[in-house]
């Protein structure tokens, strides 16, 4: 391995590293990507790809006004990836229908409606016949439903290699099968990372490991309140178009309509654990699940089961921002399930960041590594 000088070094190849990787080198900055198996290889692979800028709240965040900027990024930035790449990254605009099955279910959605009324009269509560009308195949067995028109979805493997991509387009190296072991730093100064492939000079370095970066970030006495989260998934193909929006129960099962009669469904939720076997237990609760949404699920074609692990924070909100004692060490992690839509804001927020800028119109403080007593420094 060469011993050249980056200006930014970036841990991980998934959906946010790549982004941030975009960002940087179309602004010229010299960046180098180390990817420990392969561009988008873990839970930027893995995901659905949903583009839940509201589904996915029911209350203020501090989230929600990057979760809106970054959904209204994408035709942009779709457009911009494809002139690059050539990658069509199937960014689709139909809408997403949250369904509610039980009381307690039903009274969520509405309260979740009631949050979001106020704020965007395009979001509806649908009656029965409503239901029926957008999507004709969701069983009549539904409570409750709620259209959130403007929320959409991409193909996320796709998204996440026409970052890489680009990056490498504008100059980046992207080194895949190249884990980082440790930082090189003098005195409080990051200098640069070792690899299982040797020294890496850089004058920045930016964390983005998904689940797996807290481990590596123990090593700087930095102890992110995160965890990792398994989500198991599974896909069949039908003979015909079954959906038009994407379905997303609260109970937590989601039907995702991609290109080819393929219907994507996830997804399971098991905390604190790495292994990524699929269980049986785990893909048969989510397939009974999915099949209460969708009956017709029980004569489509069997493909492929999956499983991808998501990085969640204690209070749901990413980590944004420099090492509190290493100069020149960046985080940008823990973003759970809105990774996919949160990656174009993100790229954004981190180049910016790196050069010194700010970003106009959002408040990060929410984002710090130091909050609310969530991270603690050890000697």
């Amino acid at each position: 391995m060469n011993t050249r000088k980056y200006d930014v070094a970036i841990i991980g190849g998934g959906v946010i590293g790549s982004s941030i990787a975009f960002q940087l080198s179309k602004r010229g900055r010299s960046v180098v990507v180390l990817e420990k198996k392969q561009i988008a290889s873990q839970s930027s692979g893995a995901a659905a790809g949903m583009l839940g800028a509201q589904s996915e709240f029911s209350s203020d965040s501090p989230v929600i006004p990057f979760a809106l900027k970054s959904r209204e990024m994408f035709p942009k930035i779709a457009e911009e990836l494809k002139d690059l790449t050539g990658i069509d990254i199937g960014l689709i605009q139909k809408g997403l229908i949250k369904v509610a099955f039980t009381e307690e279910e039903e009274q969520a959605l509405e309260e979740q409606f009631q949050f979001w009324k106020v704020r965007d009269s395009s979001v509806r509560s649908l009656n029965h016949q409503e239901l029926h009308d957008l999507e004709p195949n969701v069983t009549i067995e539904a409570k409750k439903a709620m259209y959130i028109p403007h929320d959409g979805q991409v193909r996320a493997d796709d998204l996440t290699h026409a970052f890489a991509k680009a990056a490498s387009v504008y100059g980046a190296e992207i080194q895949e099968h190249t884990e980082v072991l440790s930082f090189s730093k003098d005195n409080n100064r990051i200098m640069g990372v070792i690899t299982n492939k040797g020294a890496i000079y850089a004058d920045q370095v930016v964390v983005c490991g998904g689940a797996w970066s807290f481990l590596l970030l123990k090593q700087t006495n930095l102890n992110l309140s995160m965890y990792p989260v398994k989500g198991e998934c599974f896909s069949v193909i039908t003979e015909r178009p079954l959906l038009e929006a994407t379905i997303f129960s609260k109970s937590g099962c989601y039907i995702v309509p991609k290109k080819g009669n393929r219907l994507l469904i996830g997804a399971t939720s098991i905390p604190n654990t790495f292994d990524q076997r699929v269980s049986v237990d785990g893909i048969s609760s989510l397939l009974e699940r999915a099949k209460m949404i969708l009956p017709q699920l029980k004569d489509t074609k069997w493909e492929k089961v999956w499983s991808g692990i998501r990085p969640q924070t204690d209070d749901g909100i990413p980590y944004l921002g420099e090492h509190p004692q290493y100069k020149g060490l960046w985080v940008a992690t823990g973003h759970y399930r809105n990774g996919i839509l949160l990656s174009p804001i993100t790229g954004v927020l981190l180049a910016n960041l790196l050069e010194g800028k700010r970003t106009e119109g959002l408040d990060l403080s929410s984002f710090s590594l130091i909050r609310n007593n969530t991270l603690s420094i050890t000697t």
